[in-house]
């Protein structure tokens, strides 16, 4: 997968851009205001998993190595995880 966290950053200012669009019509901006909670609920899931990885690296950089067997993903092969 190509996207970025910056990618999502611009998909947000987009998406904020057409909510202040003057031009819509009240149906269009239900339309977009419905539109922004779908794509903040799907924003908050990837930062949320971004603060997950983050996490599992400030763990690993404390304790190194050993805590590898708590947190298996970490340095394994897609075909490895469990």
């Amino acid at each position: 997968m190509k996207n970025r966290l910056g990618d999502l950053n611009n998909h947000l200012f987009a998406q904020l851009e057409r909510l202040n669009d003057e031009t819509l019509s009240d149906e269009q901006l239900e339309r977009e205001a419905k539109r922004a909670q779908s794509v903040v609920a799907v924003a908050d899931q990837i930062v949320a998993v971004g603060a997950l990885k983050l996490g599992a690296a400030k763990l690993f950089a404390v304790h190194g190595a050993s805590i590898l067997p708590h947190l298996p993903q970490i340095g394994q092969d897609k075909g490895d995880a469990q």
